[in-house]
């Protein structure tokens, strides 16, 4: 609008699993669902659990947090941290090993989201985690930004781009603490957006 143009206008390149993201089953299971065949399984109850493991998150910790059938977990760890210290992409991050993931699969979760970029890690079991997890039909929100955020239930929205047989999507992801209603006499509200 310097130069007297009517509006601006921005161009946006970008790749299919940049920043926050949703990984579609189809993208490692060949016929699988696509971010376009997204029903409302991302938006809705959601459980944040913190993982103190600097290395993975494993097995042994997940048992503890009594897993439930049609869950949406979110897993808060040490990669929240990432966040504000660089942009550099950072190889040796908190992932979930392939024994948490069947773990996740076996108890029926729905949708597991991670603090960093990948569900598996860059050096270890990163294609398999995603297999397992997707092959079950297990959505996947990859790059939240939890740092601000504590264990706890809450609501969460996560709106992908609606691409036409996309095997993964940009996503605005957010949440919001539910509600306690044995602490609070009056019923919550939502914001007004008109």
């Amino acid at each position: 609008m310097e130069k007297g143009d009517s509006c601006s206008t921005s161009q946006i390149t970008l790749g299919s699993h940049s920043g926050t993201h949703v990984d579609a089953p189809g993208h490692y299971i060949k016929g699988a669902a696509t971010v376009d065949q997204l029903a409302g399984v991302l938006l809705g109850r959601a459980r944040v659990i913190e993982i103190g493991d600097r290395e993975c998150i494993r097995l042994e910790e997940l048992r503890r947090h009594q897993l439930r059938r049609g869950e949406r977990i979110l897993f808060k760890t040490s990669n929240s941290a990432l966040w504000s210290q660089s942009s550099a992409f950072y190889e040796n991050y908190v992932y979930i090993t392939a024994e948490a993931a069947q773990y996740i699969v076996d108890k029926g979760v729905a949708v597991i989201g991670v603090d960093y970029l990948s569900v598996g890690g860059y050096y270890h079991d990163g294609c398999e985690v995603h297999r397992i997890l997707l092959n079950a039909g297990i959505w996947i929100i990859e790059g939240l930004d939890l740092s601000a955020v504590g264990a706890g239930s809450y609501d969460l929205a996560c709106l992908p781009l609606k691409i036409y047989k996309g095997d993964g999507a940009p996503a605005r992801a957010v949440i919001r603490r539910r509600p306690e209603p044995w602490k609070s006499k009056t019923l919550p509200t939502f914001d007004k957006t008109d």
